[in-house]
C-alpha cells in the first residue's frame, strides 16, 4: 500500500498443507528428528498457518489420544488455546481441556499427556520457536 500500511490477510485453514518440520522449518528452529518421526507414526500433525504475518506465529496442532510430548522448552513465549481434547502436563502442573488457554514463559520446561479424545490446539507466539530436550 502506499501509505505503508500493511493490507489484512484471512489464512484459509483448508488451503494449507500439514508442516513437514524437517524440511520447511526456518534454520535452527526445527524441532528434534526423533520428535518429528515419532509424532508423524502415530499420526500428530500440525498446520503454520501464520508465519511472521503482523509480528504473529501461530500453528494449528492435532495430537492423537494418549499421545505424550516429551519434555522441553523453547526460547520464545508461547499461548496454547485448547479447541478440544485435553491433556495433562508433567510435575503436577495441571490439566487443560477444550476452552482453556495456557501461558508458558520461555525457557520453562514442560512436558504433557493428550486425554482420551487427543487434542487439538492453538501455538501462538510472537516469533519462530527453537525446541530443545
Amino acid at each position: 500500500m502506499a501509505d505503508g500500511i500493511q493490507p489484512a490477510k484471512i489464512f484459509g485453514y483448508a488451503a494449507l498443507d500439514w508442516d513437514k518440520p524437517l524440511e520447511t522449518s526456518a534454520p535452527g528452529t526445527a524441532p528434534p528428528k526423533e520428535l518429528v518421526e515419532q509424532a508423524k507414526k502415530v499420526g500428530a500433525r500440525r498446520k503454520k498457518v501464520v508465519r511472521g504475518e503482523g509480528g504473529f506465529f501461530m500453528n494449528r496442532s492435532q495430537l492423537p489420544a494418549g499421545y505424550r510430548v516429551p519434555t522441553h522448552h523453547h526460547n520464545h513465549d508461547e499461548m496454547l488455546v485448547i479447541l478440544s481434547g485435553g491433556c495433562t502436563f508433567d510435575d503436577d502442573f495441571g490439566s487443560a481441556g477444550a476452552d482453556d488457554t495456557v501461558v508458558i514463559p520461555a525457557k520453562n520446561r514442560y512436558g504433557f499427556t493428550c486425554g482420551p479424545e487427543g487434542m487439538e490446539f492453538l501455538t501462538i507466539r510472537l516469533g519462530e520457536a527453537t525446541t530443545e530436550v
